[in-house]
């Protein structure tokens, strides 16, 4: 008699040491017992992808259908019941295989006789399947509810973010280099200046990626990032939201924009004609709408007009408590300048040192780093060593199983936490001296960079050095970007015993 195999292990069956391969050499072992010939085998773990299940096992029937006469299939061999049947529709499937191909189900471990009184049999066992799938079902979703409500994620990690296994009390991390993407992705789109493909562009212009194999941020994952409350530490089951455990990325001002500017609450705007400082740059302190630009122009006695710019805040319909913000163009080209002016050293003998300094500082970071290469791998070829002498200690009888199992594991462990420190660990080179000390350079230069640029060239001055920029009815506001935040506090100079910075 000609029979297919067929095998299924759940995710939490192989936690509790079942396997694949156990049912397929039960299945195999009862085959050869009985004389039966294995035509094809199926096997699949629940765990492997979602959805594998289902697919793997439509395949195995649709394959039967197809081949049973031409390969004289007589029957579908599996463990038990459960392993083929987890549910009354999956009994009916194969009952229907058995009325019209005359296909029946073997078992290694159930058997029901013919007759009504092993149909009954049966349809109890399949019965009882479908319930502790059912059952399982919901004891998963209590799990996952549960595991919200706690703060944690229960699926993997979005964009931005990655799962770290070893890492118990904080399994998902920021992602060194995709969470900057994320942070760049809300900064750009907050500012109300782009459209999802303007938006795509310029992040792939600044050398960010989404994926290999989609390197250029699409509309749906702009869309899907933009919308996800996960980075600002909120966590979704259903329709409810927790607080989750993760860092966030965005600050909730931030993502309150970009929902304004997904709503069409707060338009795209342009800047406007000669006028640099509006569209967006600036946002109000007071109540968050940009900051806008108009051009007044007054006669003059003797004939002829003078335009005057003013910047003010946008908001047509303000709260009763919230302060005239109008800012004449000039007053704050000088607010702008003299903020900018923070960055700059108080002499020249200071910026020279701190050029020295920033110059050893790499180079010690430099030689730290390789130092903890050089030791890492030692550690990981000792680990090596160690693990091929405890198997020819185990393979020659010197230590028993359960002793060879948990020094191997402890092994394995130390080394995957070997590997990943080795993965996380850059590298300094001369580019990053050469690009850090440019910063430097712009830095002590850019008042009058400022004094000397064109209108546009002022915008992206200002969208380099800050992140968020606010205005209000008597402060400016520049949050820096780093390191600039760092630079802005200058230094502070200290006269020692021997009068020496």
């Amino acid at each position: 008699m000609n029979v297919v195999i067929w095998a299924r292990v759940s995710s939490r069956e192989q936690r509790e040491g079942y396997s694949i391969d156990a049912q397929l050499r039960a299945t195999r072992e009862r085959a050869a017992k009985n004389g039966w010939t294995v035509v094809r085998e199926f096997s699949v773990a629940e765990s492997a992808k979602r959805g594998a299940e289902r697919y793997a096992f439509n395949e195995m029937v649709d394959w039967v259908k197809a081949n049973a006469k031409r390969e004289g299939l007589r029957a579908i061999l599996s463990h038990k019941l459960d392993r083929v049947c987890r549910n009354m529709r999956d009994a009916v499937r194969m009952q229907e295989l058995e009325d019209k191909l005359g296909i029946a189900l073997a078992f290694v471990d159930n058997q029901f006789g013919p007759g009504p009184a092993g149909a009954l049999s049966f349809n109890v066992m399949a019965a009882v399947a479908q319930y502790y799938s059912d059952n399982l079902r919901t004891e998963v979703l209590k799990g996952i509810d549960e595991r919200a409500k706690q703060g944690w994620q229960h699926s993997g990690a979005p964009y931005g973010y990655m799962n770290v296994k070893e890492e118990r009390n904080e399994p998902i991390q920021p992602h060194p280099e995709k969470s900057k993407a994320v942070m760049r992705l809300f900064e750009l789109y907050s500012s109300g200046r782009y459209t999802f493909e303007s938006l795509g562009q310029t992040l792939a212009d600044e050398g960010f990626t989404y994926q290999q194999t989609h390197a250029k941020f699409h509309r749906t994952a702009l869309s899907y990032i933009l919308n996800n409350r996960f980075y600002i530490g909120e966590i979704r089951r259903g329709e409810n939201y927790y607080q989750g455990r993760h860092q966030p990325l965005i600050d909730r001002a931030t993502f309150q924009t970009c929902q304004d500017v997904l709503s069409g609450k707060n338009r795209r705007a342009k800047p406007q004609i000669n006028m640099p400082l509006s569209g967006g740059l600036f946002t109000c302190l007071h109540c968050g709408a940009f900051i806008t630009g108009e051009r007044i122009k007054r006669k003059l006695k003797g004939g002829g007009v003078r335009p005057h710019d003013y910047y003010r805040c946008a908001n047509n319909y303000p709260d009763d408590d919230h302060p005239t913000v109008r800012w004449r163009g000039d007053d704050l080209e000088d607010a702008i300048i003299a903020d900018l002016a923070k960055f700059k050293m108080p002499d020249d003998e200071v910026a020279e040192w701190f050029r020295t300094s920033l110059q050893t500082a790499f180079t010690d970071i430099s030689d730290l780093q390789r130092n903890q290469r050089i030791a890492q791998t030692k550690r990981r070829s000792e680990l090596t060593t160690m693990n091929d002498r405890l198997l020819n200690a185990f393979l020659a009888g010197s230590i028993d199983e359960p002793t060879f199992n948990a020094k191997l594991a402890a092994l394995r462990d130390e080394l995957a936490l070997i590997e990943t420190s080795l993965a996380r660990v850059a590298t300094v080179d001369a580019t990053d001296v050469r690009a850090a000390l440019a910063v430097f350079e712009f830095s002590q230069k850019v008042p009058e960079i400022w004094r000397g640029s064109k209108m546009l060239e002022k915008r992206r001055i200002l969208e380099t050095v800050s992140l968020n920029r606010r205005l209000g009815d008597v402060s400016l506001d520049l949050e820096k970007r780093k390191p600039f935040d760092e630079l802005a506090k200058r230094l502070e100079i200290q006269l020692s015993r021997d009068d020496r910075i």
